[in-house]
């Protein structure tokens, strides 16, 4: 039987960058990345700190950040987004997914599933590996493609060339699932390549840029399931959406309290009722980090993979 979860983890991953800098690998299908003009080396110096920022303020607010360096080689120059190769489940279970760019791939460490239970107490049971559908070209990129909904089971999902069915229907087989899928785009009718860009689930209150979702039955069903799940949903713009503040993330104090993590320029695009909303759910933890944004095109919580393995 699959162990009951909690939606929101106390603890989270992060991946310190050593080689940042924006990957012309991912650059076709992320319209949220920009030509910043600005060369590797610094890139890199200002993720440093950008990175660093973030893990002050989480900590700041009460949340466990356990950091693990990234290695030189081979070059992983979106190593600062580990949500995207991993997931882990309050019965042991850690999930490895495919990834559509070959230098992310090496992306995936299992040295930090060792740093993870011998140097963090955390129990790791079975992995389950989904990487093998890349060879079948098919792509499922973790909690960027997935937005998941833990305590009612339910995984939202906006198709895109690193979002496909096959890998979709098996996470959701294995782990059991109910997989809400649809399509997304921006704008300019571009498809959105991850679902945590648009959508945002915590206990009690949802994000979601509905006016993304082109297909009205589709929009109804997403909007309806997250208001059925309990949710207080919360619509946001085009301006939005392209301020990242879909990609915000629910977490947990060490004290017990809500702590929602976002980038200085989401929470600056919010109305007064979105952000008077979060204030009273729960801290902020908020750190400026545009280059990361810009260079990118991922936001905070890309930046965090939430840890919601037992402690041995």
């Amino acid at each position: 039987m699959t162990a009951s979860e909690s939606q929101l983890a106390g603890t989270v991953l992060m991946i310190r960058p050593v080689r940042f800098e924006a990957n012309p690998e991912t650059a076709a299908s992320n319209a949220f990345m920009a030509d910043t003009g600005i060369d590797a080396s610094e890139q890199q110096r200002r993720a440093d700190l950008q990175f660093e920022s973030l893990a002050e303020a989480l900590e700041g607010a009460g949340v466990n950040v356990v950091i693990v360096d990234d290695t030189p080689e081979p070059h992983t120059p979106d190593s600062v987004f580990p949500n995207n190769w991993i997931s882990t489940h309050a019965d042991g279970r850690v999930v490895l997914y495919p990834m559509e760019a070959e230098n992310r791939r090496t992306e995936r460490r299992l040295d930090v599933l060792d740093t993870l239970s011998d140097r963090h107490g955390f129990h790791v049971g079975e992995v389950i590996d989904l990487s093998a559908h890349e060879q079948e070209g098919h792509y499922l990129e973790g909690t960027g493609s997935l937005v998941l909904d833990r305590v009612n089971r339910v995984a939202y999902a906006c198709l895109s060339s690193r979002t496909q069915h096959d890998p979709l229907r098996d996470f959701a087989q294995r782990l059991d699932y109910d997989i809400v899928a649809f399509d997304a785009v921006d704008r300019n009718g571009k498809a959105i390549y991850h679902t945590n860009v648009l959508m945002s689930i915590g206990e009690e209150l949802a994000f979601v840029c509905a006016e993304c979702i082109p297909d009205e039955a589709q929009r109804s069903a997403v909007v309806s399931r997250l208001e059925a799940g309990g949710r207080r949903v919360f619509e946001l713009s085009f301006d939005q959406l392209e301020a990242f503040a879909g990609n915000m993330l629910e977490l947990r104090g060490s004290d017990g309290a809500r702590v929602v993590a976002l980038s200085q320029q989401a929470l600056d695009s919010l109305t007064g009722e979105q952000s008077d909303a979060l204030a009273a759910n729960g801290r902020l933890a908020v750190a400026d980090i545009r280059d990361i944004e810009a260079s990118a095109g991922g936001s905070v919580r890309c930046m965090l993979a939430e840890i919601h393995l037992p402690l041995s």
